[in-house]
């Protein structure tokens, strides 16, 4: 993986995070941080904690205890400055499936209120990229899934957050789609320094994409490092099996709850 520039600067803080439901602790006092321009990969089997660490991050949930900072501001007592802080993709599709690809995008500009010229001109860019530009007309409905993530990863950075949250991304698609969603992950990256936090069970990705990689298991922080580090403090040769090595070979029950509906609720909350 091509190294970037990075800063000591954390984008990211968590301090002693919890969040309990009645007498289950679903996230047990995690402390962690994000550097500004770094790409994070935060894995764990499934209910290990990810995605309620990343609902606190991205004030859909409120912690039971700890604090938070994402790009400066708290997201308990500043929730519109963090959310202007951050895009991010769920692993369910929350897209309008009734509009066109372009007023998808514009109705996310508006949302987050981008001068007209400004957006304008992000739109045509962020679609381009993501070779969708000549579609842009057409219902979302009648695109395939990999069409459907690219244009959420297009809009999700169209208001030019600090940092990007990808929560399992590439789930159920093809090799080539996810090749091509991560080289524009990378890409964007490198050129404009977004942060990138992401989650995946696919270990290649993040052996390929991350810089750092935090392992989560019942709800504690296990293991942090490189993915050659955390290869090389287990005995093994790879992510993947420096992650079993660490978490256990049983199978896990999944997160039951939704994220693309949290996500749309949280929007529609902004109208």
């Amino acid at each position: 993986m091509k190294s970037i520039e990075q800063t000591d600067e954390a984008v990211i803080r968590v301090t002693e995070l919890s969040k309990r439901y009645g007498n289950f602790l679903a996230v047990d006092n995690i402390s962690f941080t994000v550097r500004r321009g770094e790409i994070f990969a935060f894995l764990g089997p499934n209910g290990a904690g990810k995605t309620t660490t990343i609902k606190m991050l991205t004030t859909l949930l409120t912690p039971t205890d700890g604090k938070l900072l994402l790009n400066g501001y708290d997201p308990v007592r500043e929730q519109d400055a963090v959310r202007r802080s951050f895009g991010i993709v769920f692993q369910d599709f929350s897209l309008d499936n009734e509009l066109t690809a372009r007023e998808n995008m514009v109705f996310h500009a508006v949302l987050y209120s981008m001068p007209k010229n400004v957006r304008e001109e992000r739109i045509k860019m962020l679609l381009e990229l993501v070779q969708l530009w000549d579609r842009k007309d057409e219902q979302v409905k009648k695109f395939s899934g990999g069409m459907k993530r690219r244009l959420e990863i297009a809009r999700g950075l169209l208001h030019l957050p600090q940092i990007f949250f990808l929560d399992e991304p590439t789930l159920g698609l093809d090799p080539q789609t996810r090749n091509l969603l991560w080289n524009y992950i990378r890409e964007l990256n490198e050129k404009e320094q977004i942060t990138v936090f992401f989650t995946t069970h696919i270990m290649e990705e993040a052996e390929r994409a991350a810089h750092t990689v935090a392992i989560i298991d019942h709800g504690k922080i296990i293991a942090r490092g490189s993915p050659k580090d955390l290869a090389e403090q287990t005995g093994t040769t790879s992510l993947e099996e420096a992650f079993l090595a660490l978490t256990g070979k049983d199978i896990r029950d999944e997160e039951s709850e939704s994220n693309g509906r949290m996500l749309g609720r949280m929007l529609r909350g902004r109208r």
